[in-house]
């Protein structure tokens, strides 16, 4: 079954606040494999002009994925998540995300297309510190699956 159409625009309330600690950021770092000094030495990220260890581009994914949930366990939106797999993820950002950061989220559907009988669907998580400045915008599509002819 096709997804609601008109679910295009509608916005989620902001998520709880995430705190962004240095281990949070170190850990995350070594799974990717990233030995960039200014993800985990504080001096590092200060010679390049931040007040403490930044994060490496990919990880404002761990704070997204959690709002964006509140789109895909919308009941009223009509997903299938078991059918759905990740299309693309990309991130434009304002500044790095940094340790001692309080940020929120917002999620909006910004389209739902069906193709080939799939339904795409993508979010926009806007995220925001908590002097309310803009960090990063994390563009996700998902793709649902239709289903098997049985």
């Amino acid at each position: 079954m096709a997804l609601d159409q008109s679910f295009v625009g509608r916005s989620y309330p902001p998520s709880a606040p995430y705190e962004v600690g240095r281990e949070k950021i170190r850990e995350f770092a070594e799974a990717i494999g990233d030995a960039n000094p200014a993800y985990t030495e504080p001096d590092s990220a200060r010679a390049l002009g931040h007040p403490d260890v930044i994060a490496p581009p990919t990880f404002a994914f761990a704070i997204t994925y959690r709002s964006a949930g509140q789109v895909v366990e919308d009941p009223a939106l009509g997903l299938d998540y078991s059918r759905v797999v990740h299309g693309d993820q990309k991130f434009v950002y304002s500044r790095p995300v940094r340790a001692g950061d309080r940020l929120a989220v917002t999620s909006t559907i910004e389209s739902i297309k069906s193709l080939a009988g799939n339904d795409v669907l993508s979010i926009r998580g806007d995220v925001y510190d908590a002097e309310g400045e803009h960090v990063v915008t994390a563009h996700t599509m998902l793709v649902a699956r239709a289903a098997e002819e049985g």
